[in-house]
């Protein structure tokens, strides 16, 4: 408790760029705030401030510290508050983004949740399939699905996502189900248009060295991994589009087999609606991300929003089931 009182104290006086006036803001001597300063800067060996008769000034170490202190004092505060009965609430505006099929489906049900228990907090969700610079354009938080590039941003995994081959029951009943990933190209396949996304193509992890091998060899862990390798395929069709909801509305309606991320088909699945074909070769899961920019410290509205986030991405029936209602 020294410590932080000593950071406290430091922070209190470099802001105020007087020991007289952070001594007063804490209704102590000076004195006491000068020893205070003295402990500290012995303790970590440096000089923190320049100290005259008329003003106060930061070293280059203390500038350094100063931020780290800030940050520190910032989340011990939250800390407290979100275990304390009737602690600090969260406030002020939340800017989020996410992509547009994602969003509407998985962002948007749950933002009024979030708010009925975050009343002072307003909310702004912005849904676009391009890559948002959130620093430069102003946002708190990005719900990212696939693999990140590497950035300066902070990212949290709240879920896998995989990709899964799917097709109504009744197609697989007129046109038969295909037993290895090859036999796509005898199949009528929904795909992406070329000119819509970089895709390698559709994603499968086969037996390595054993082509033929058949659907039951397939990993069911992931020690076995150095056994098989990821190919990707690009089938094709009598028909592609370059939005995914519309392939997925296609494949809904019979019109084939389509390439689709989890957080889209789980439901559906779920309900008998469609069936996962190829499970046996499904390639590793990516992610579904929070990201956000590094700060000295997380807004408690901004940490309250990804914790929600996670919370709910965490259970299997809420992909599985009903999204939420507004409500």
């Amino acid at each position: 408790m020294d410590k932080l009182k000593q950071m406290e104290s430091f922070v209190s006086v470099a802001t105020r760029g007087s020991l007289t006036a952070a001594a007063n803001a804490e209704g102590v001597a000076p004195a006491i705030m000068g020893r205070r300063l003295d402990a500290l800067e012995e303790r970590l060996g440096v000089k923190l401030l320049v100290r005259t008769t008329r003003r106060i000034t930061l070293t280059h170490e203390g500038s350094a510290f100063m931020e780290d202190c800030q940050r520190l004092l910032i989340d011990f505060a939250n800390a407290e508050a979100s275990v304390s009965a009737g602690g600090v609430k969260a406030s002020g505006h939340l800017r989020i983004t996410a992509p547009a099929g994602f969003g509407r489906r998985h962002v948007a049900p749950l933002i009024p949740r979030f708010r009925q228990q975050h009343t002072d907090v307003t909310i702004s969700l912005n849904l676009s399939d391009r890559v948002v610079d959130l620093a430069g354009e102003g946002f708190d938080c990005a719900v990212r699905v696939g693999d990140l590039p590497d950035s300066s941003l902070v990212s949290v995994r709240m879920a896998d996502n995989r990709r899964l081959c799917v097709a109504t029951p009744e197609y697989l009943k007129r046109h038969g189900t295909p037993q290895r990933p090859t036999d796509l190209a005898k199949f009528d396949c929904l795909t992406l248009s070329s000119d819509a996304s970089q895709t390698r193509g559709w994603a499968f992890r086969v037996p390595r060295n054993t082509p033929g091998q058949q659907a039951e060899g397939a990993p069911t862990d992931a020690a076995a991994d150095s056994d098989f390798d990821v190919i990707h395929l690009k089938p094709g069709g009598p028909l592609d589009c370059s939005d995914g909801q519309v392939l997925h509305d296609w494949c809904m309606a019979g019109y084939g087999i389509a390439w689709r991320s989890t957080w889209e088909v789980e439901a559906e699945i779920a309900a008998g609606k469609l069936v996962a074909v190829l499970s046996a070769f499904d390639a590793p899961p990516n992610g579904i991300y929070a990201v956000f920019p590094q700060r000295k410290h997380l807004p408690l509205r901004v940490r309250l929003w990804i914790d929600f986030l996670k919370h709910h991405y965490g259970q299997r029936e809420f992909w599985a089931g009903p999204q939420p209602e507004h409500h």
